[in-house]
């Protein structure tokens, strides 16, 4: 892959002052995107940086049909000094890459992605926000776009970044969610796409997502596809739950996905000498420890929403109330510190951050 870059600048720039008024989360998107095709025999090649716009897609895409496709998310933060700092850049292209590799899409240079993720933010920095909770969100994709029709891998990829001013996740904001336990349906089962981060994770997580905002709920917390007890998602996070002093969060499996918050978190409770245990943790377990007066805490980690609390959980008709309902210290002290690194208020000692200087 090459990491010469074609730029093209919009002529019809869109007024950036939207950035700073929190629109809802993945509405607003920048003037510009960068693109980079993939053809067999040929590689990555052709990197470039357009006018945001439409993607004309042939109707014997292959992606149309057989769902070949992948995607990442992190973001860039404004700190107070006007520095925009992106969160664990590499990380997430790495994690990319994984995803290809489940996918059968051919891995991309994870120092190109990186770059692309730099410039186009540069390019389009006039659109991160400097409100306190706003972010700008990068959404890095492939897909397949030969047109062929028949099952087999594509032999020609398309891969894609935009941007988009954010502010909070949930309606929330950084206030406890309620949350339902899906016990019927299944997100994803061992041997899956359940660790790739692909569409058809998502489409499967719908119909029960629906469900539970019927019933007043957030979000869904996942059980394991073979016992139905085991916790494993929440929605769009990774879970953790305290018990009894202890941090207790599902082990990794081939139906979880590897959460960079999930990872920042670990290290974090690490550097605390916080008790923490990647295990399995069932539905009986906490409902146990909540008659016991033990489930302290319980939040969700992820890009979106950095550290969500948990209030409420929902199951088998009744609701289960975490500490009162409110955020528990540990979950505000863990969304305090993320985010003071993110922001450039706090030291980054794990060299998390990575600062998007203006091109010269």
């Amino acid at each position: 892959m090459t990491a010469q870059f074609r730029i093209q600048r919009t002529t019809s720039p869109k007024p950036a002052r939207a950035a700073n008024e929190t629109p809802a989360f993945g509405t607003v998107f920048t003037d510009h995107m960068c693109l980079i095709d993939f053809h067999e025999g040929k590689g990555w090649h052709d990197a470039r940086i357009v006018p945001y716009g439409g993607m004309p897609a042939d109707p014997a895409s292959t992606v149309l049909h057989y769902g070949q496709a992948i995607f990442d998310g992190l973001k860039g933060f404004r700190g107070q000094d006007g520095v925009i700092r992106l969160f664990r850049p590499r990380a997430h292209a790495e994690r990319l890459n994984r995803s290809a590799e489940r996918l059968c899409i051919p891995a991309l240079d994870v120092d190109t992605v990186v770059e692309t993720f730099v410039r186009l933010v540069d390019i389009d920095r006039d659109w991160v926000p400097s409100a306190p909770g706003t972010a700008i969100y990068l959404r890095p994709t492939v897909i397949a776009n030969e047109n062929y029709l028949g099952v087999r891998p594509a032999h020609a990829y398309t891969y894609f970044l935009i941007l988009s001013p954010v502010g909070a996740y949930y309606a929330e904001g950084t206030a406890p969610v309620a949350i339902l336990v899906e016990d019927e349906l299944v997100r994803a089962a061992p041997g899956g796409l359940g660790a790739a981060k692909t569409p058809a994770n998502y489409a499967a997580s719908l119909l029960a997502a629906e469900r539970a905002k019927k019933k007043g709920y957030t979000q869904v917390l996942w059980l394991d596809a073979v016992h139905r007890k085991y916790l494993e998602e929440v929605g769009t996070m990774n879970i953790m739950v305290k018990i009894a002093g202890e941090v207790i969060t599902p082990p990794l499996s081939d139906s979880i996905l590897a959460g960079v918050t999930r990872d920042s978190v670990l290290t974090l409770l690490k550097d605390w000498g916080v008790k923490t245990s990647e295990r399995p943790v069932s539905i009986d377990d906490v409902a146990e420890a909540a008659a016991k007066g033990t489930l302290e805490e319980m939040w969700g980690t992820g890009t979106a929403a950095v550290v969500s609390p948990v209030g409420r959980l929902g199951y088998k008709g009744k609701d289960i109330t975490i500490n009162g309902g409110k955020t528990g210290p540990l979950t505000q002290k863990l969304y305090d510190s993320i985010t003071a690194i993110q922001y450039g208020k706090a030291p980054d000692p794990h060299g998390w951050t990575m600062p998007v200087m203006p091109a010269r």
